[in-house]
């Protein structure tokens, strides 16, 4: 294990056990947070390639933690739907995204951060209601987004608000079809030689870590204003992939 973690010191595994923590706690009252804050502390430590596959390795414990927090308010019959649409586009997008060069994942990375904020404003101000046929083909779009970047969990919000669910209920289908999604995303990862032991050890830190923060947020849903959360996170989110971007660009 401690070949693993080398070339990392003590602190920055602290500071990455710390995101976690802070962006489950955020995810699970706002509904997405782990996938936007960690590739902000993540790239600058072991580069962009591995990102989007720790990512998926700590979703999987991260949203098994909200499934058990608010299990009895998980749609199952949408939950179906949404994946029977994203799953093949989930597949060919994560293959995709193991051809690219370090420095186009950056720029791939930081670019998807940045518009996630102003599309999750645009979604939510065109209120747009899907029956299931709308469900299916929004997930198929959701889907050839998010095998291959990360913060495309508020799509997935959005079109399920859409679909009709409100609240915890959002919170709990959006981690049943972010676990599927999770495993279809390693599958290919692992078969195109993607993930490694470094990147596995990652992974299940922020994964444990995130799965405590699963609970804690349980407690706030109904005490803390959500609009300040998710402000923070905006701001973080924006500036943090605006120098990803520029990064990437002048190296």
């Amino acid at each position: 294990m401690s070949a693993v973690f080398a070339d990392i010191s003590i602190l920055q595994l602290v500071l990455v056990a710390v995101v976690a923590l802070i962006g489950s706690i955020v995810g699970g009252v706002a509904g997405y947070g782990t996938g936007a804050l960690m590739p902000l502390v993540l790239v600058p430590l072991l580069g962009p390639e591995p990102v989007v596959p720790i990512i998926a390795i700590s979703g999987l414990l991260t949203n098994s933690g909200r499934v058990f927090a608010f299990l009895r308010l998980v749609d199952w019959r949408r939950a179906a739907i949404s994946l029977a649409g994203a799953i093949p586009f989930v597949a060919a997008s994560a293959y995709g995204f193991t051809l690219l060069t370090g420095r186009a994942m950056q720029i791939l990375i930081g670019t998807m951060l940045i518009l996630t904020v102003p599309l999750r404003y645009a979604m939510r101000r065109r209120a747009t209601v899907l029956g299931d046929g709308g469900l299916l083909f929004s997930s198929m779009g959701y889907g050839a987004v998010m095998g291959g970047t990360v913060g495309a969990g508020v799509i997935l919000l959005s079109i399920l608000m859409s679909a009709g669910l409100q609240g915890a209920a959002v919170i709990a289908t959006d981690a049943v079809i972010s676990i599927v999604v999770g495993i279809v995303r390693l599958t290919i990862f692992g078969y195109a030689g993607a993930v490694t032991a470094q990147i596995v050890a990652f992974g299940l830190l922020i994964g444990v870590v995130g799965f405590s923060g699963a609970f804690l947020a349980r407690s706030f849903v109904e005490r803390l204003p959500v609009k300040v959360h998710t402000a923070i996170l905006d701001a973080v989110v924006l500036i943090g992939g605006a120098v990803m971007v520029i990064g990437a660009l002048v190296r």
